[in-house]
């Protein structure tokens, strides 16, 4: 949701509702620390109030980190361009990120990064175009000229709407995207700001139950399955603390496998950490939680953008994944 989510540069308003005790032990003396040999106890990591991070909100609950031997620090960021930079800047350690705001990233030459977990994908009905009930726009080929709201420019929100056009036979241009926080969309859509709105959850229901329509799920044909965001830290980062980077993903391993089963558990979650409350996340699209980082899958996002002129150079995604520890 770039993770993504959205990557998913998202305007939720929310704050994480985590207690002391939900953020782990952060004694380095413990039995499950003092044998592992972590360069580092305390990781900080930068969240999205979204579906998308619902796996570290898990993790932290369920002691996930605690018994690795970290403690964790979530740190609510506006988005991947705030976290890129406060990676750079040794702020964070890990954070969330849509994987195409970080490849621009990557690309433009703005640092080194390393994805260490998958988190979020895409999945029928949670990334649509949307439009107003009574909009004269009945298909994506109406989208000719037309304005649409994405959450940030050069987004997988935007991508995914260009790969929709070009499917429908329309070539869609810079000038008609327009910049919306997602909080925002509905207003703007219904007060004629903008023709169509590229929409995630729970605006996508928000928008609905006002008799909006949705005209094309962005994920499909081309797009289908296609990764949206993911854990991400600098090579530096990665090459400095290998083992306090591996113990995460281990725990963080823990909780996506839960999640990816049980999609009860992140509607039991969602309400804890962000504006979504418990009636909404039962009937919201979700995405889906991908258990392990997949080259092939990656490459597929990159190959794309590349295709859309988002990124100059070919991008070979496996030199920005790190492997799970052996051990």
């Amino acid at each position: 949701m770039g993770l993504i989510r959205r990557t998913l540069a998202v305007g939720v308003t929310a704050v994480l509702a985590l207690t002391a005790s939900a953020c782990g032990n952060s004694d380095t003396t413990s039995s499950s620390s003092s044998g592992n040999g972590l360069e580092k106890t305390t990781l900080k990591v930068g969240t999205i109030p979204v579906p998308d991070s619902a796996p570290l909100q898990v993790a932290i609950e369920r002691g996930f980190f605690k018994a690795e031997g970290l403690e964790v620090q979530p740190e609510v960021v506006a988005g991947g361009a705030v976290a890129t930079q406060k990676l750079l800047g040794g702020s964070l350690d890990i954070s969330l990120g849509a994987y195409v705001g970080t490849f621009l990233a990557q690309d433009k030459g703005a640092g080194k990064f390393k994805y260490v977990a998958d988190s979020y994908g895409a999945a029928p009905g949670a990334f649509v175009i949307m439009v107003k009930k009574d909009s004269p726009i009945k298909t994506v080929a109406d989208l000719k000229g037309k304005t649409i709201a994405v959450n940030v420019l050069k987004s997988v929100s935007q991508l995914t709407a260009e790969v929709q056009m070009k499917v429908a036979g329309v070539t869609a241009t810079q000038d008609q995207f327009v910049e919306k926080n997602f909080p925002d969309m509905p207003a703007a859509l219904e007060n004629g700001q903008v023709d169509a709105i590229a929409g995630v959850e729970p605006f996508i229901t928000v928008i609905s139950k006002a008799g909006g329509r949705i005209i094309v799920d962005e994920m499909t044909g081309p797009t289908e399955n296609l990764p949206i965001a993911g854990w991400f830290t600098t090579d530096a980062t990665a090459s400095k603390y290998p083992k306090a980077i591996a113990a995460f993903q281990r725990a963080l391993g823990k909780a996506q496998e839960l999640v990816a089963k049980d999609r009860k558990i992140v509607e039991e979650t969602l309400p804890k950490y962000t504006k979504i409350d418990a009636a909404t996340a039962a009937v919201i699209s979700l995405g889906s939680y991908p258990t392990s980082l997949s080259e092939s899958r990656l490459q597929r996002v990159a190959d794309l953008m590349k295709e859309y002129g988002y990124i100059k150079n070919d991008l070979d995604v496996k030199s920005m994944i790190l492997p799970p520890s052996a051990s």
